[in-house]
């Protein structure tokens, strides 16, 4: 997948929340409140909580959460080495799975890191 690719596939993620948000408000509200006081500012940062978000995501293989939380934690300010060790400790907990997901933390960061 190139880089426009994974931008592109993040951009689109995003666009089907916000239309399943407007078909589904009840259920939208309740999970974005629910995000939105787990993922703020608290005894773990936000670069943190978006690092754990990100080795989960590795953990249950969820490409486009992948791709998010690789986005997020970039832009919560966490260097690529973060990402990566993060992504990595989903590897020891998911085995072989997990390392085949990593990849996709790798190709985010290419894509958002524009190398």
């Amino acid at each position: 997948m190139s880089q426009e690719n994974i931008k592109d596939k993040v951009n689109e993620f995003f666009e089907y929340v916000a239309k399943f948000g407007k078909q589904h408000p009840e259920i939208s509200q309740g999970y974005m409140t629910l995000m939105g006081s787990v993922m703020k500012e608290g005894k773990l940062g936000t670069k943190e909580k978006e690092l754990i978000a990100l080795g989960i995501a590795v953990g249950v293989r969820c490409v486009p959460c992948i791709h998010a939380h690789t986005q997020g934690a970039l832009h919560m300010g966490a260097t690529k080495e973060e990402v990566l060790e993060a992504a990595s400790v989903a590897v020891v907990m998911g085995g072989g799975p997990g390392l085949a997901h990593v990849i996709e933390v790798m190709k985010a960061l290419e894509a958002f890191t524009q190398e």
